[in-house]
């Protein structure tokens, strides 16, 4: 499931919890690294979570990561971060060309690891990924290419929820509201389903010209109506082959050309786009997530905000078909599915070889967050 971006809004900070004090203070583990030793803080609640601190030896593989690989994403969390970690960031830019080893020390030494849990304490939970799709398209509707990618409308604020995506297919109303809005048309319109589900993409746009070049879709707004999954639809009509999505959908598609606008409208859910040029700096990076930086591919999660602030950085551990992940990301995004305190979407990165892996990641996850000491 995609992560669909939403406001920046700093999300408020962590309160201690009201634990008894035996639960507060606990003996160094074996294997320590030098500067984790001493009694632990308090647990520390965080809207739908609750946060264990741990020793650094809980964390599975934190000596193997290659760190210089998320530093980069580190490095834009600092663009834009929040009030625990902007002390830090000083830091973080002068440790970017840093040994690992010395990123490690400097994580222990200034970083706490809390073990993420819901309310009730549990410790494990879902793993999926999103990606940002590619699709061929056309600045003029006609031939192959038949179905739009729409700006926001004029009216989008006047009635909340706005049309449903049925609506938006059937009533005049609803297509007079959105005449003249187009971005541009694609080939598929379970493509462009996709699109909205991932919330961003890039379209390689051939102009009325000839001339083709590469532009960024992102999100800009959605009909406020609730997301309902297509693959639940799917198997809710017997369907049992329903990954890797979109492929699978679109097969069957084929086979069941009259209900095809029925699968579509079973979700609601309706999202418009905004242009954006891309640049080769851009192209580099991903789309920007929640927090409004720039998403690095294998490198940023999105995450439920309730439980786990923008910027926060988190090890991730998933063991799964898809991947076995134990590694040093960043919670830079959210979406509409993205719900719960052990949560998050993998940025898997652009094109067709991350959408192929972020249709099979649906995986159990344990999250530690990494909060400033």
């Amino acid at each position: 499931m995609a992560a669909l971006l939403a406001s920046c809004a700093s999300p408020p900070m962590p309160s201690s919890s009201s634990l008894p004090s035996s639960a507060k203070v606990a003996p160094a583990a074996s294997g320590d690294r030098p500067g984790d030793a001493g009694p632990l803080p308090a647990p520390l609640e965080q809207g739908k979570s609750r946060w264990v601190p741990v020793r650094w030896a809980e964390l599975p593989g934190f000596e193997e990561d290659q760190l210089f690989e998320a530093w980069n994403a580190w490095l834009k969390s600092c663009e834009r971060p929040g009030p625990a970690f902007a002390p830090l960031c000083s830091d973080i830019r002068r440790l970017s060309i840093a040994s690992a080893e010395e990123q490690r020390a400097w994580m222990v030494a200034r970083l706490q690891p809390y073990r993420v849990e819901t309310l009730r304490g549990g410790s494990e939970g879902l793993l999926t990924s999103y990606y940002e799709p590619v699709l061929k398209a056309s600045r003029q509707a006609g031939g192959v290419y038949e179905v739009p990618l729409y700006r926001t409308p004029v009216t989008l604020g006047s009635r909340k929820p706005w049309f449903s995506r049925q609506e938006i297919d059937t009533l005049p109303e609803a297509r007079a509201a959105l005449k003249g809005r187009e971005i541009a048309w694609v080939v598929d319109p379970i493509d462009a389903l996709s699109l909205q589900i991932q919330g961003s993409g890039r379209l390689s746009i051939s102009e009325p010209d000839g001339s083709q070049h590469t532009v960024r879709v992102a999100f800009a707004g959605s009909n406020d109506q609730p997301y309902r999954s297509v693959n639940q639809w799917l198997l809710e009509q017997g369907v049992t082959k329903i990954n890797p999505w979109p492929d699978a959908t679109k097969a069957w598609a084929l086979q069941n050309p009259q209900r095809v606008q029925q699968l579509l409208w079973s979700n609601p859910r309706y999202i418009f786009f905004r242009e954006e040029a891309l640049s080769d700096f851009d192209a580099a990076s991903g789309p920007k997530g929640a927090q409004g930086v720039a998403l690095t591919p294998g490198r940023s999660i999105a995450v439920d905000r309730d439980s786990i602030p923008y910027g926060t950085p988190v090890w991730l551990v998933s063991r799964g078909g898809a991947a076995n992940l134990q590694k040093l990301v960043f919670a830079q995004d959210t979406g509409s599915a993205i719900v719960g305190a052990v949560r998050a979407d993998y940025f898997a990165g652009t094109g067709p070889q991350a959408g192929e892996m972020a249709a099979r990641v649906n995986q159990p996850l344990r999250l530690w967050v990494l909060w400033p000491r």
